[in-house]
């Protein structure tokens, strides 16, 4: 096990490597930087541009450059924690993804608790009562979930949150709050702004978990062992919880790897049609307006993402499924 988990960690290393040399080159295809745009649009509204200012802030930040000394110098940085400089924003990428991300955190975290809050009560009522009208209720609710698009949603919500509980909807918290210390009414504000996004988000990963859910216990409750359980007396709820349920648990533990970037990228048009202050349309903003150093951290955070929770959920079979072994062979 210990000789498994080193070897994943190393492979980490060039797995990180070739995603940020594949972002990288990526960002660079379309022609020009952004310091060639911003001259396009300066010369679109006929104000003057200063050539030879452009072509300093060019040399400063290294974009005069062949792209391999590009991509080393922001390795290298990344490496000692430099992530490089916004030039949209003109702050260092730190600053500008720092807010933004906790809140993007926040945000996420809250839609994960309440995809399986919601999602396995109603998965596991669903599988134990097949074909009865809750069933089909719950069925027919979680297929309008899935083909609700999210901004449609979003927009619904919007109306219903201003009309029925007077809360403009117009970001994570109130206008008095942005830029300023965290504290209780601050805090207060976020979660008043919070639910809305987090039901948009959350409602098309509950119904798709819904269905799977369904789906792998009624797979297991046919199953001998668990009807061997029931035989010999062991309470059904008990049993449930013990055998099927663990055992449906392997497709979501798995899942972890790809959830936490899908959440994190996936609420970037969510964000756009509520005017949230993630970091979904700072990634948006940034890749069309070829700011590579922001889009290019933001891109390497999301695959670190990936990498570490595939780690994570392989560690997490192993230990709720005693029939994975990781590392060695299995015997016969």
């Amino acid at each position: 096990m210990f000789s498994y988990l080193i070897q994943r960690v190393l492979l980490m290393i060039p797995t990180l490597v070739a995603i940020s040399v594949i972002t990288f080159v990526i960002i660079q295809l379309p022609p020009g930087d952004y310091l060639s745009t911003y001259i396009a649009e300066l010369q679109s509204q006929g104000e003057n541009v200063d050539i030879e200012k452009v072509e300093a802030l060019r040399a400063q930040y290294g974009l005069d450059r062949p792209i391999i000394e590009q991509y080393g110098l922001w390795v290298l940085g990344m490496l000692q924690g430099d992530f490089g400089f916004s030039f949209e924003y003109q702050l260092p990428v730190s600053e500008v993804v720092g807010d933004r991300l906790f809140l993007t955190l926040v945000l996420n975290f809250a839609t994960i608790i309440f995809i399986w809050i919601i999602a396995f009560p109603i998965g596991i009522y669903s599988a134990t009562h097949q074909y009865s009208w809750g069933d089909y209720g719950l069925t027919f609710i979680g297929f309008i979930g899935l083909a609700t698009p999210n901004f449609l949603l979003a927009l619904v919500l919007l109306y219903l949150a201003n009309v029925w509980f007077g809360t403009s909807i117009g970001g994570l918290m109130d206008p008095e709050y942005i830029g300023q210390p965290w504290s209780t009414n601050k805090i207060i504000s976020v979660i008043e702004h919070l639910w809305v996004p987090v039901v948009v988000i959350g409602t098309s990963g509950t119904a798709g978990m819904i269905r799977r859910l369904r789906a792998n216990m009624l797979d297991e409750l046919q199953k001998q062992y668990f009807i061997t359980a029931k035989a010999k007396g062991l309470h059904p709820l008990r049993a449930l919880l013990k055998y099927p349920l663990r055992a449906s648990l392997n497709p979501f533990i798995a899942d972890i790897g790809n959830m936490l970037p899908q959440i994190v990228s996936g609420s970037a048009i969510v964000s756009m049609v509520l005017s949230l202050p993630t970091t979904g349309p700072m990634l948006i903003s940034a890749l069309q307006s070829q700011d590579m150093y922001l889009a290019g951290s933001f891109l390497i955070f999301l695959a670190l993402l990936t990498v570490v929770g595939m780690f994570l959920s392989d560690i997490a079979l192993a230990y709720l499924d005693p029939r994975i072994r990781l590392g060695g062979s299995a015997e016969k």
